[in-house]
């Protein structure tokens, strides 16, 4: 009995981490804002 309350509170710890990094943006994530990301370099041709 002690196994499988140890185990549900640590899988309802594990959820709440995980909602938690969910809502949080990560570093390179433009889809909050995504019309700033900023375009590509354009390769001129070499003449």
């Amino acid at each position: 009995m002690d196994d499988t309350h140890q185990f549900v509170e640590k899988l309802h710890d594990t959820q709440k981490k995980d909602k938690r990094n969910r809502r949080r943006p990560s570093a390179g994530d433009s889809s909050e804002k995504p019309g700033l990301k900023l375009p590509g370099k354009q390769h001129s041709t070499n003449k």
